[in-house]
């Protein structure tokens, strides 16, 4: 109940991001209810299933994500208010596990009644093609379908209690206090190359008829290697996003730097632990359409709604998780802003400054997105 009352009471902005979960979670839950419409319309390719719910796994994976990103950046705009009313700090993961849950619950329920609406189910137009296509002439299962959609709530709620647990020194960055970049980077740059070595040694078995994958929408096979390869490459790119941010700001700063340098490298070293993974996983999404934008020229038919859906939720899912860390960390900036402006620092000096550390972002993350996307395409036949 309090999480419902702290959504209904939540600001323009906040209850803005809480409706993209939802609309996240509706589109995620109606794929998994169109596999199941799927397997009910053609019996025959039921062992296809589990393929397609495999392919449901990947918005399934950018929703968790994006119900996280949104559920951390509510504590700094409720905890005051929260702590007034007695909750305590570790009172605060578990509030914000249960609005993900409500977040994401609200979307499944929208789900369901558009995929009973499109099979006819529910009174209004009715759409005799997706009635077909999702199954409409044999009975749901509906413990079937209650199942699939239950299982996205729980976890966003567990995924949003692990990221907010309470930890020591959690506010505190030592790899930025100390001038080093995050421990990830290396790591993440390790996987890189190991996922683009896969891909690009599994070139020659591509056209294999074994250990092959169909992907979503008729757009072909490709080889499990391959697939495995992209994960890994993509798994780097998130992970080695915060340090590639953090040395952004370093090379800035360094070698006597101005005033303009030395604020654009300061903040981009502050901010790279906010905005980071959010920035990796926007760039492994546009990679992997890059590189896949070849197959859909190539499709023998024209790639299904499903497909469509799936992709944009994706894509918007990305874009979400970027912006929402943009806005977290601009609003984290705002004391240092106000003391800068206090101290009589001119306002064209902060908008030069963050001119520059966008243009330094670009300039270091659009190159390496694309070569990563030319590079991902090489073992595609």
């Amino acid at each position: 109940m309090l999480s419902l009352r702290v959504a209904l009471g939540s600001r323009p902005d906040v209850l803005l991001r809480r409706l993209l979960v939802v609309a996240a979670a509706a589109g995620t839950g109606f794929l998994l209810l169109a596999v199941l419409g799927h397997a009910l319309a053609h019996p025959e390719q039921a062992p296809d299933g589990l393929l397609r719910l495999l392919w449901c796994a990947v918005p399934f994976a950018a929703t968790v994500h994006l119900s996280v990103l949104v559920a951390r950046t509510e504590p700094s705009v409720l905890r005051p208010g929260l702590s007034a009313a007695g909750l305590s700090r570790r009172g605060l993961p578990l509030l914000a596990a249960a609005g993900s849950a409500l977040n994401c619950g609200l979307g499944a329920l929208l789900a369901l009644l558009a995929f009973l609406f499109l099979r006819g189910e529910l009174p209004g137009p009715h759409v005799t093609g997706a009635a077909a296509a999702l199954g409409a002439d044999r009975e749901l299962p509906l413990a079937g379908a209650l199942t699939l959609l239950a299982t996205l709530p729980p976890v966003a709620a567990l995924s949003t209690a692990a990221a907010l647990r309470p930890k020591r020194a959690r506010h505190e960055v030592p790899s930025t206090r100390e001038g080093r970049t995050p421990v990830g980077l290396p790591w993440g740059v390790a996987l890189v190359a190991i996922g683009l070595t896969v891909q690009v040694a599994s070139a020659g078995k591509a056209a294999a008829p074994g250990g092959r994958l169909p992907l979503p929408g008729g757009l072909g096979h490709i080889a499990a290697a391959v697939a495995g390869g992209w994960l890994l490459t993509a798994a780097g790119m998130v992970l080695a996003m915060p340090g590639l941010i953090h040395l952004c700001g370093r090379l800035l700063a360094a070698h006597r730097p101005g005033s303009l340098r030395l604020l654009a490298g300061r903040a981009l070293q502050e901010e790279a632990a906010l905005v980071g993974r959010p920035l990796g996983a926007l760039c492994a999404v546009a990679a992997t359409a890059l590189a896949g934008s070849d197959r859909v020229g190539a499709a023998t038919h024209p790639v299904g709604p499903l497909t469509v859906l799936g992709g944009l939720l994706v894509v918007l899912s990305a874009v979400a998780t970027a912006l929402t860390a943009t806005v977290d960390a601009r609003r984290a900036r705002r004391p240092a802003t106000a003391a800068l402006t206090r101290l009589g620092a001119p306002a064209a000096l902060l908008r030069n400054a963050a001119a520059v550390r966008a243009l330094s972002v670009l300039g270091a993350v659009l190159p390496l997105t694309l070569l990563i996307a030319h590079l991902g395409t090489v073992p595609l036949p």
